[in-house]
């Protein structure tokens, strides 16, 4: 059985739990619950960006949550263990950085976070850490408004990649 045909035929329950794994937000997992059977990937995937554009910012920081720091390995272990393989892969550019690297990442994630009142979201896959240190401190500069949208945007690729592994056989 394909991993769409498993996601149409699962309990609504079910299919919420591993919908939530893609993406966080309530809203949008029950939205993606209602509107199966799938007829097909394509279908899956355009349902779920049209249903992620309907959220706002109270589903986007939702979302937001169920996801672990970048670069914080105690914390896709301990808190985030429904997702940790998917986040562990995704945030494979961590995986053997230098030291600076890795503070660095831990003081402009702590930055950001005062700064905008949510963790620093980026589609982590392909991407080293010095290149999420470089995005993270250049989104620094933003107004909270756009640093919001781009963070529900990078969310929106994450959803996409975990949906895709969702289906994977």
């Amino acid at each position: 059985m394909s991993g769409l045909e498993r996601l149409n035929r699962m309990l609504s329950a079910d299919a919420r739990a591993e919908l939530l794994r893609c993406c966080g937000s309530s809203r949008w997992a029950d939205g993606m619950v209602r509107a199966r059977p799938f007829r097909d990937a394509e279908h899956l995937f355009s349902e779920a960006a049209w249903l992620w554009e309907q959220t706002g910012p109270e589903d986007w920081h939702e979302a937001f949550k169920h996801h672990p720091r970048i670069g914080d390995v105690s914390q896709l272990r301990a808190k985030f263990a429904s997702t940790a393989t998917w986040s562990s892969q995704e945030q494979g550019g961590v995986v053997g950085a230098d030291e600076a690297v890795l503070q660095g990442l831990a003081d402009g994630n702590a930055e950001y976070e005062r700064r905008f009142g949510f963790i620093f979201l980026v589609c982590a896959t392909g991407k080293s850490a010095a290149e999420m240190l470089g995005l993270l401190r250049a989104r620094l500069d933003n107004p909270l408004d756009e640093e919001l949208r781009i963070a529900a945007g990078e969310q929106a690729k994450i959803t996409r990649i975990r949906l895709e592994k969702l289906l994977a056989p």
